[in-house]
C-alpha cells in the first residue's frame, strides 16, 4: 500500500503544484458539478490535502465568512471543497481532512458552517455538525434574498452560547453558490 500523508497549509503556502492537484481532484470528485466560483470559494484559508503515493485523494478547506444572525455579524469558519476520490471512499480519508479543519474552526472562529450535499449530510452529522433549522438568506448586492432551497443542507458546528439554529441565518455575498 502506498504511503498516505496529510498536508495542512494556508493557500499561500500550499504551492502551485498542490493547488492544481487539489483543483483537478475536486473536478474529478464532483464529476463536472463544480465551477470556478466553487474552487475560488475554497481559497484564502487553510487546506487539508491527503496524498497517497504522490497523488491527491482527499481535500477540504476552511475559510472565513461573515454570517449574520441575532443582530450581529459572526466570524465563521466556513468549510469548503471537501471531496474524496471515488475509489478511496470509506477508508477514513474524509475524516482525515476534516479533523484539522474542525480544529481550525474551534480554535480560530466563533463557530463553523458548511453547505453539504444530501449524500454528505450523514457524514457531517456523525462528526457533530447540526443542520440549521431556521430560515436562510443571503445579503446580495440588491438586498436580502431568502434561500429556502438550501434548507436542510446548511450545517453548523460549535455554536456559541445563546445562538440557536432556529433563528434566521444570513450569509455574506459571493459570486456563484452563495452557500
Amino acid at each position: 500500500m502506498a504511503e498516505v500523508t496529510l498536508q495542512v497549509a494556508h493557500t499561500a503556502d500550499l504551492g502551485a503544484r498542490a493547488l492544481a492537484a487539489a483543483r483537478d481532484l475536486l473536478y474529478d470528485v464532483f464529476e463536472g458539478d463544480i465551477t470556478e466560483h466553487d474552487w475560488e470559494h475554497a481559497l484564502g484559508g487553510v487546506h487539508a490535502l491527503l496524498w497517497e503515493g504522490g497523488e491527491p485523494v482527499a481535500h477540504g478547506s476552511v475559510v472565513q465568512r461573515r454570517l449574520l444572525c441575532d443582530g450581529r455579524a459572526w466570524r465563521a469558519g466556513y468549510v469548503e471543497a471537501v471531496g474524496v476520490r471515488a475509489d478511496r471512499r470509506r477508508r477514513g480519508y474524509g475524516a482525515a481532512v476534516m479533523e484539522p479543519l474542525e480544529r481550525v474552526v474551534h480554535e480560530a472562529y466563533e463557530f463553523g458552517a458548511l453547505a453539504a450535499t444530501d449524500e454528505a449530510i450523514p457524514f457531517y452529522r456523525g462528526r457533530g455538525w447540526a443542520c440549521w433549522r431556521g430560515p436562510l438568506s443571503a445579503l446580495t448586492p440588491s438586498g436580502l434574498r431568502a434561500t429556502p432551497e438550501e434548507a436542510g443542507g446548511v450545517l453548523v458546528l460549535g455554536l456559541p452560547y445563546g445562538l440557536t439554529p432556529d433563528a434566521e441565518l444570513t450569509c455574506d455575498w459571493r459570486d456563484g453558490d452563495v452557500w
